[in-house]
């Protein structure tokens, strides 16, 4: 048999059962470190196999909703949620989305300058030494005429992973774990031949020194024309792509 229609009910039954699961873990109902029942009490309460059981289980698992632990002691217990699994599951689904041209550059630079504009008036407000300290590592490596691409396209978003993490906002920074871990390397991947490295270190200068002064207004200001200059180097990208293409017709 090439279907094996046995094991799509089971799998369906297994989703049903992890739903279920996951629902009184999300709304409180089975506490973090709760242990949950053993696999056969489960299969009782369901009425399944012991195999769907654990198929339910390794869904939750994946999902990094429950913890396993060997031992008389042991079973499966509910796990407190890891904010960067979660961001990365979500940075992943966004990479997605934007490699299959669900949101265009246009989207993507106003959701930056929507959400990097709070994120420079929180900095502005909540952060220490600490924070300047790794933005400014950061510009020295921008600075460095010996660095690759590569290298320049992973220090522009460590230091955006800075500024963020300088908001002292839990909530915000979980949020803009696609922004800066997703949206950024995308853009940085179409422009980088075009734009002046240069130029894009001395802005990232004007951001720190106005977080340095607490003057949000600056930094919001110099934040908008990082994010000007990238519009205009993918418009740059894209005239350069467009002569290409016409040399080649008329070739």
């Amino acid at each position: 048999m090439i279907l094996k229609y046995d094991e799509v009910v089971r799998t369906g039954i297994a989703k049903q059962v992890a739903d279920n699961i996951r629902s009184a873990i999300m709304d409180g109902r089975l506490k973090i470190d709760e242990r949950l029942p053993t696999e056969e009490d489960l299969a009782k309460s369901f009425g399944i196999s012991r195999p769907t059981v654990r198929e339910a289980l390794k869904r939750l698992a994946a999902q990094n909703l429950i913890r396993s632990k060997r031992g008389p002691a042991g079973g499966n217990f509910v796990k407190r949620p890891d904010p960067e699994g979660l961001s990365k599951a979500i940075t992943g689904a966004a990479t997605l989305l934007v490699g299959i041209g669900a949101f265009d550059i246009e989207e993507i630079i106003t959701a930056r300058l929507e959400t990097e504009t709070v994120c420079c008036r929180l900095a502005a407000a909540n952060r220490d030494e600490s924070h300047l300290a790794a933005m400014e590592a950061e510009i020295a490596v921008q600075l460095d005429p010996t660095i690759s691409d590569e290298g320049f396209c992973a220090s522009d978003v460590r230091f955006h992973r800075a500024l963020v993490e300088s908001t002292g906002n839990g909530p915000l920074k979980l949020m803009m774990y696609t922004v800066i871990e997703a949206f950024i390397p995308i853009t940085n991947m179409i422009v980088f031949r075009v734009r002046e490295r240069h130029h894009v270190a001395s802005l990232h200068q004007e951001i720190i020194h106005a977080v340095r002064a607490r003057d949000d207004a600056k930094a919001t200001d110099a934040l908008a024309r990082l994010l000007a200059y990238v519009r205009e180097s993918y418009a740059a990208v894209l005239n350069a792509r467009a002569g290409r293409d016409a040399a080649q017709v008329s070739a």
